[in-house]
This record gives structure tokens, C-alpha cells and sequence, in this order.
């Protein structure tokens, strides 16, 4: 039976936490041998936001690793940098010469972001750099959260208008929820979900805290 090709992505924002882990990286090192697997590290996402080159490339260098030390095998997986792959940039161009900027209005981090500070015109537009990720490698599953489903659902639009127009060129993906795991919600404010980017660390679970750090965490979470 021919496997199914899976496609999940890791930003290079700092350390992965306990629902990183839980919802996305442990579930990618146990379908190794299921599944035609391709795992990346999306550099050009992260730099929507003001990055210093020299601690991303470090960073990136550090998601990678943390993908391997996650028990993800490079011999039964595609592992790679999406930066590295100049067909992500390329093909972004041509969906955002397609996609219309009402469709981008309709996405939810967007509109939350942009009523708080002055954002780039790479943030507004990264949901079609990330069709461009899933469209590229003919996918048919994305493991994605509750945030990253209507992300998908934009690159199932783009790619059913782009065949509409111009033959049958890209399959069309389809977003899976995990059934547990995919919402890990953070220990000092359980209304939002755990996050690396939370000035509260002590709501955040990395996966490298020690047994000790681990337990003061939990011993101070909200109950």
C-alpha cells in the first residue's frame, strides 16, 4: 500500500515546549514508519518579525537537532530547511499573484495581531508562502492545531482555484487535528495555550527543563 505523505513544519523561535512536543514532534518520530514523512524548519516564517541573522541561523541549526534528539530518524524521514529550498519562495509569488487579498483579510492571526501593533506585509502574507510550503511536495495530510487550521483550509482554496484554471497541477491537502494533544493550554493562565513567546515562563514546559525545573512549574501552576 502506497503511504500517505505527510508534511509538518517547526518555527525557529526558541526551545519546543511540552505541547509542541505532545501535539506535533512525538507523533512525527512514531509515524516514521507509516508514512512518507517530510519535517522542516521554517526560517523564512520566522522572519516576519525583526530577527537577528546570526542568532537564527543558530536557532535554526537548534530546531533541527531538537527534531532528531526527538527520536525523528533522517533515514526514514525528509528533514531539511525550508530557506534551503529556493521553490517556496517561487512558488509563494505565483499563489500571491492569484490569491486575493480578501481571503488573507478573513485570517484570524492577522486581524488579532494588526489591532495591536504595526505589522509587515510578510505577516499579512505568510499564510501563502505556507500554501507554497504544502502545495510543493504533492501532501496529503497536515497535522496541524486549532491556530493552523484555517491556514490550511487557505491552501485547499488556492490550490482548488489554481486547477480550476489551469488543469490539474496540485493535490489537494487535508488538515488532521490530533485527537489529543493538539491544544496543551499554559500553567499560569490556563485560557491561553502554552507558548515559547509567553513572558511568563513559568506557563511554558520546554522539553530540555530538568526534572527539577519541571516540577517548581508545575507546583506554581494555576489550579
Amino acid at each position: 500500500m502506497k503511504k500517505k505523505r505527510v508534511l509538518s513544519a517547526i518555527k525557529p523561535s526558541g526551545i519546543p515546549h511540552l505541547g509542541n512536543y505532545l501535539g506535533a514532534v512525538k507523533r512525527w518520530a512514531n509515524s516514521g514508519d507509516e508514512n512518507d514523512n517530510i519535517f522542516f524548519v521554517v526560517d523564512l516564517h520566522a522572519i516576519t518579525v525583526p530577527q537577528d541573522p546570526k542568532t537564527l541561523h543558530r536557532e535554526t541549526r537548534k530546531a533541527v537537532s531538537i527534531l532528531i534528539a526527538s527520536g525523528i530518524d533522517p533515514e526514514k524521514a525528509t528533514i531539511f530547511v525550508q530557506s534551503h529550498i529556493s521553490a517556496h519562495s517561487e512558488l509563494a509569488w505565483i499563489l500571491n499573484c492569484m490569491t486575493p487579498t480578501g481571503w488573507l483579510d478573513r485570517m484570524t492571526q492577522f486581524k488579532e495581531k494588526s489591532d495591536k501593533k504595526s505589522v509587515s506585509v510578510g505577516f499579512y502574507d505568510y499564510p501563502v508562502l505556507m500554501a507554497a510550503d504544502i502545495l510543493l511536495y504533492d501532501i496529503d495530510e497536515v497535522p496541524v492545531g486549532d491556530d493552523q487550521k484555517q491556514h490550511v483550509e487557505l491552501a485547499r482554496q488556492i490550490s482548488k482555484s489554481f486547477n480550476s484554471k489551469f488543469g490539474d497541477t496540485f493535490k489537494i491537502p487535508k488538515g488532521v487535528l490530533p485527537e489529543t494533544g493538539g491544544r496543551i493550554m499554559s500553567l499560569s493562565n490556563p485560557g491561553k495555550k502554552m507558548s515559547k513567546s509567553d513572558e511568563d515562563q513559568n506557563g511554558c514546559i520546554l522539553v530540555i527543563d530538568s526534572p527539577k525545573e519541571i516540577e517548581k512549574k508545575i507546583g506554581r501552576a494555576t489550579t
